[in-house]
C-alpha cells in the first residue's frame, strides 16, 4: 500500500512539556540538525501539560533541599523508584525551573520578599510547589511554544498520528515512525536518525480520568508491539479529587488540585462526616494512594453524595481567600453548577497518571538504539506513587537531558538506517484493519472498557477481579477486531481514530492487569485486598512486562538502592528545624 516518505534528524513524538523542552535543548545543542515535533493535535494546544494545575516541586527555599525532596519521593513512591532517576529528577528540577524563568520567559508567583511562593502538596515535608495560581501548566506551555515557534530550525507535523515504531532492517536500531496524517487519511514514514518518545501516559480507559480525550496510551502500546519492555504497568495514580459532575459531561473526572487539600480543604461524605481521620493520621494531607482509597471506600460503602462521590469543602478557609488562590477551580466548578468557595464541590477518585512505562537509563535512552524516552512514556521515577508537582518536574527534566544527549548520539551514529519494510507495511495493514470489518458499536465496546478497569482493575483489587478482567479485556480486543468503521473516507474520520484509540487502550489496560495480578502486596497506587500487606522494602522488585510474538509475560527486577536503603535517610540534620513534618 502507498506509504509516503519523509526524513528528518531528530524526531519528538508528543507537544507536553517534554516535547518542547527536548526540542529546545536539541536545537541549542546542534542548531544544524532538522528537529521535527510531531503531534496528534495542535502544538500548545493539546496534551496534559498545559492541563497542569497544582505546580512544580522544586528544592529551593530555605530549610529545604533535593536531600529532602528526594527522600520524600522515595518514601511516597513506597521505596519502588529507581533511585538514579529520583535522584536526577530533584537534582535537576533546581537548574530547570531557573531555565524556565530565565531563559524560557515563566512567571510563577512569588513571596513578599521577592522569593518564589512554595504552596503546601500532600506527602510532602516542605512547602516546595512553585507554581502560577492554579494555572501552571498553561504558563509553562504557552512560554515553551512561544520559544519553539521562534526558531526555525524546529519543524512542526501537527495533526499527525504517531501508529507504530519500526525497527531498521537490520533489527539493530529504531529507523524512524509511521504516522497517519489525521487532515488526509495519509500514510507516512518519517525516518529519523533520534526519535524521542514523549506521547505522554493518558489512562483514559477508567470511567473517571482526567487526561484530555487524546491521550490513549499511543506510546507504551506501539512500544509494547515492538517486544520492549514496560515497567511497573500497575502503578496507575488516582488523584482523589476529580470533579463529579454527573455522568452527561466530560468534566466529570477534570482535577481539582491537590493545594485544596494542602491549604486546609475538608473532605466530607454524603452524610457531612469529615472521614478521614478514619483512614489515616495526615488526615487530608496524606499522599494520593491513600486519600483515594479512603474516598472509595465511603463510596463503595454507600456515604456518597447525590453523584456517587463525596464533598470537598472550603468555604471554611474564607471566600475571598479561595477565589483568589485558586481561581482557575473556582472559575471551572462554577461553570459545573457548583461555589468552590463557598459550598460544597462532589468529587470522587479519576485515574490520572501512569507511574509505570517504558524502562530506561537517566540519560533518557533505552534498549533499542535510537528511541529515548521522557515524561509520562517513562518510568521510574516515581515508584509506586507520584508526589504531586513531580509530574511536570520530571516532563521538564528529562525532557530537556533527551534534548542534550540526542544530538551527540546522533553525530557519533550517523543518518537513519533503512527500515524494515515487511514491518513497515505490515503496521499500515494493522493501521486500516477496521477499514475492512463490518461496522459495529464502539462507544458500547468503550463503556465496557470504562465498567472493567473500574470496577476490577481500579482503586482496590483482588485476584477474583483481575482474572474476571485479563478475561474481559481479551473479549473486548477480540470484538473490537472484528469491528469496523462505516466510513471509508480516512480524511478526519474521527470513528477511526476512536477505533485506534480503543485499540491501543485495550491493549495497555491488559498489561496494567496482568502486572497488578502479578504483584502480590499493596504499595502505593497498587492495592490488593486479597495482599493488604506492603511486603518486605528491603526486597522491593520492580515487575517487567515484555510482549513477544504476541504473548504477553511478567518477570520482575530488584529495585537497586543506590543512594539509600529502607530505614535510612538523606535529610540533613541541619534541615531538620526549618521544615513542618506533614507525613
Amino acid at each position: 500500500m502507498p506509504i509516503e516518505r519523509a526524513t528528518t534528524d531528530i524526531l519528538i513524538l508528543g507537544s507536553g512539556g517534554a516535547g518542547l523542552f527536548a526540542a529546545l535543548h536539541a536545537n541549542r545543542a546542534n542548531p544544524d540538525f532538522a528537529i521535527t515535533i510531531a503531534t496528534k493535535g495542535l502544538l500548545g494546544k493539546c496534551g496534559c501539560t498545559r492541563m497542569v494545575q497544582g505546580g512544580y516541586n522544586v528544592a529551593l527555599h530555605r530549610g529545604d533541599s533535593v536531600e529532602r525532596h528526594f527522600m520524600d519521593t522515595i518514601e511516597g513512591g513506597k521505596w519502588l523508584p529507581h533511585q538514579e532517576l529520583a535522584w536526577t529528577l530533584v537534582t535537576r528540577a533546581v537548574e530547570r525551573v531557573r531555565e524556565l524563568e530565565n531563559e524560557i520567559g515563566c512567571f510563577f508567583d512569588r513571596n513578599p520578599d521577592g522569593t518564589l511562593h512554595g504552596k503546601a502538596f500532600a506527602g510532602q515535608t516542605f512547602d516546595r510547589t512553585v507554581h502560577k495560581g492554579d494555572l501552571t501548566g498553561i504558563e509553562i506551555i504557552n512560554r515553551l511554544m512561544e520559544q519553539v515557534w521562534a526558531r526555525p530550525g524546529i519543524a512542526r507535523l501537527e495533526e499527525h498520528r504517531a501508529l507504530a515504531l519500526i525497527p531498521a532492517r537490520d533489527g539493530a536500531s529504531l529507523a524512524g515512525v509511521l504516522f497517519a496524517d489525521i487532515r488526509t487519511g495519509d500514510l507516512r514514514f518519517i525516518a529519523a536518525g533520534a526519535v524521542l518518545l514523549a506521547t505522554g501516559g493518558g489512562p483514559t480507559m477508567y470511567r473517571y480520568h482526567t487526561p484530555s480525550g487524546d491521550k490513549s496510551m499511543d506510546g507504551l502500546a506501539m512500544a509494547l508491539r515492538l517486544g520492549l519492555p514496560l515497567r511497573d504497568m500497575e502503578m496507575v495514580q488516582f488523584h482523589p479529587t476529580g470533579l463529579l459532575a454527573g455522568p452527561d459531561t466530560r468534566m466529570t473526572g477534570t482535577v481539582l488540585e491537590e493545594g485544596l487539600r494542602g491549604s486546609g480543604g475538608h473532605l466530607l461524605n454524603g452524610a457531612m462526616q469529615r472521614f478521614m481521620a478514619d483512614y489515616d493520621p495526615d488526615l487530608e494531607r496524606a499522599t494520593r494512594d491513600v486519600v483515594s482509597r479512603a474516598i472509595y471506600s465511603e463510596m463503595k460503602a454507600g456515604r456518597t453524595s447525590p453523584h456517587g462521590g463525596v464533598y470537598i469543602k472550603m468555604s471554611h478557609l474564607g471566600r475571598e481567600r479561595v477565589a483568589s488562590e485558586f481561581k482557575g477551580m473556582v472559575d471551572r466548578c462554577r461553570d459545573c453548577g457548583f461555589d468552590l468557595a463557598g459550598g460544597l464541590v462532589e468529587v470522587a477518585p479519576t485515574a490520572h497518571y501512569m507511574m509505570g512505562g517504558l524502562v530506561c537509563n537517566p540519560d533518557t535512552s533505552t534498549e533499542l538504539p535510537g528511541l529515548f524516552v521522557a515524561g509520562e512514556d517513562a518510568s521510574g521515577m516515581h515508584g509506586a506513587n507520584r508526589l504531586g508537582g513531580n509530574g511536570v518536574a520530571n516532563s521538564t527534566v528529562f525532557g530537556g537531558i533527551a534534548g542534550d544527549i540526542m544530538p551527540g548520539w546522533l553525530a557519533t551514529n550517523g543518518p537513519p538506517r533503512p527500515p524494515d519494510e515487511d514491518i513497515l507495511q505490515a503496521e499500515a495493514a494493522r493501521a486500516l484493519h477496521p477499514f475492512s470489518q463490518k461496522p459495529g458499536d464502539l462507544n458500547r465496546l468503550r463503556e465496557r472498557l470504562f465498567d472493567i478497569m473500574w470496577d476490577d482493575v481500579g482503586v482496590i483489587r483482588d485476584a477474583a477481579g483481575l482474572d474476571r478482567a485479563v478475561a474481559a479485556l481479551a473479549a473486548i480486543e477480540a470484538e473490537l477486531l472484528a469491528t469496523g468503521v462505516a466510513d471509508g473516507e480516512r480524511r478526519f474520520n474521527l470513528t477511526w481514530h476512536d477505533w485506534l484509540n480503543l485499540r491501543s487502550l485495550t491493549e495497555a489496560s491488559r498489561v496494567i492487569a496482568a502486572a497488578a495480578r502479578w504483584r502480590e502486596n499493596s504499595r502505593g497506587a497498587h492495592f490488593r485486598a486479597d495482599f493488604p500487606a506492603p511486603g518486605d522494602f528491603a526486597t522491593s522488585r520492580f515487575s517487567i512486562a515484555r510482549q513477544v510474538h504476541g504473548k504477553l509475560a511478567i518477570t520482575d527486577a530488584p529495585v537497586v538502592f543506590s543512594h539509600v536503603r529502607p530505614g535510612e535517610t538523606l535529610v540533613k540534620e541541619a534541615d531538620k528545624g526549618h521544615a513542618t513534618e506533614r507525613r
